[in-house]
């Protein structure tokens, strides 16, 4: 199924965010246990939910 043509559904924004979130808490138990693989995932997760946030703003932008 696509979204070519279509805003970014609510449903897939609240997943971006998510994503964010998710790295956030990765990140933050990496660095708590000291684990830099964890970090270094936490961060990786957080820059792409970043990014698909970004896309979709811009998506939505050129929508509306």
């Amino acid at each position: 199924m696509t979204t070519r043509g279509r805003p970014v559904s609510l449903a897939k924004k609240i997943a971006h965010k998510a994503e964010v979130v998710k790295g956030r808490a990765k990140k933050t138990a990496g660095r708590l246990t000291g684990n830099r693989r964890l970090q270094a995932q936490g961060r990786r997760d957080q820059l792409k939910g970043n990014a698909k946030q970004a896309g979709a703003k811009v998506k939505d932008a050129f929508k509306h």
